[in-house]
């Protein structure tokens, strides 16, 4: 019998994705979440529960190998599941985006999860995920550096439902205050209302593309934890910033309920006058958070970690293997700048 693997907020739009690709992997997905008729139009065995159930979740995850939770908004979600993963003994992945629900869970279950001896990690996704990966394999020897600079060329950004109230969400916490990463620590701060617009040069075929300055992203959670990296910033590409504003949700454009978004997440790290360099591609955001979330799981459930209880995905995988395991769904080139 193959290894169940239990996804919570199984109907939604990443979590379709995320369901396909644990089945294609030749693990057995237990849908899970609260609506028994929308679980159903998945045709699979599943199992009704809610993050704020205690009881339901440690039910629905009995006899589960692992759970992948891709129910945002994960401030609401992601500490019920993660206690109910504790009291089950097994791994948990989620694919958060949100700032402050990836510090919460750094901030509340790092010492418990290392004492159950339960790997958590959180942000296995597009953005933190991705982006830990690529720094840390820019990184290669070095124990340190001065900056890392992660920038998204997404061709547009078409948000999801998710999306648009895990930022509401997010927005809220902040009191509508910004959050940088500088000088080795977080920091929020009523800034200028306009994001500063600026120049990148992304790798052909992008070429150079406008990019708002100080649009923060998981990253500035994920990458810090473990690189000693004191300033970590972001940047994301006008018109997918445009586009999010706008909150069109994304159209399918193939059987597999793809987009036609593309992306480019360039990554550069900075030591003195030495700088080396990232670059992913690919398609779809939310369906490429799929195969990194389930190879995160396929690779806890192997034993394949580098550290135990709650780290990123830099932190917890060999990152440029993790990355070549990702082909074709994410292109991964090392660049001489």
């Amino acid at each position: 019998m193959g290894h169940i693997v239990a996804v919570v907020g199984a109907y939604g739009h990443t979590g379709r994705f995320v369901v396909t690709e644990v089945r294609e992997r030749g693990f057995d997905a237990l849908p899970v979440g609260r609506d028994p008729r929308r679980l159903a139009a998945s045709g699979l065995a599943y199992r009704v529960a809610s993050a704020d159930d205690p009881a339901s979740l440690d039910a629905a995850l009995a006899g589960v190998d692992a759970v992948i939770n891709c129910a945002g908004p994960f401030a609401s979600t992601a500490a019920g599941v993660i206690e109910a993963a504790l009291r089950a003994g097994i791994p948990y992945v989620d694919v958060a985006a949100e700032i402050e629900a990836n510090l919460d869970t750094f901030t509340h279950f790092t010492e418990r999860a290392r004492a159950a001896g339960v790997a958590v990690v959180p942000a296995m996704a597009f953005f933190g995920g991705l982006g830990d990966l690529l720094a840390t394999t820019a990184m290669g020897d070095w124990t340190s550096a001065d900056e890392a600079h992660v920038a998204y060329g997404l061709s547009s950004w078409h948000p999801t439902a998710g999306t648009v109230a895990a930022g509401a969400v997010s927005h809220e916490r902040r009191a509508g205050r910004r959050v940088r990463y500088t000088g080795g620590r977080l920091e929020y701060h009523s800034g200028a209302r306009d994001l500063p617009r600026m120049d990148w040069d992304f790798p052909a075929p992008l070429g150079r593309r406008t990019v708002l300055g100080g649009f923060t992203m998981a990253d500035v959670v994920t990458i810090p934890r473990h690189l000693a990296i004191p300033e970590v910033r972001t940047y994301m590409s006008v018109d997918a910033a445009t586009d999010l504003a706008a909150a069109a949700a994304p159209v399918a454009v193939d059987e597999a309920g793809r987009s036609a978004q593309t992306f480019t997440v360039d990554v550069i790290v900075r030591r003195g006058d030495t700088r080396r360099r990232v670059v992913a591609s690919g398609h779809d955001i939310y369906a490429v958070s799929a195969p990194l979330a389930v190879e995160a799981v396929r690779r806890i459930l192997d034993g394949r970690t580098r550290t135990s209880g709650v780290a990123s995905a830099g932190e917890m995988f060999d990152a440029p293997d993790f990355l070549r395991a990702l082909s074709p769904a994410v292109a991964v080139e090392l660049l001489r700048d």
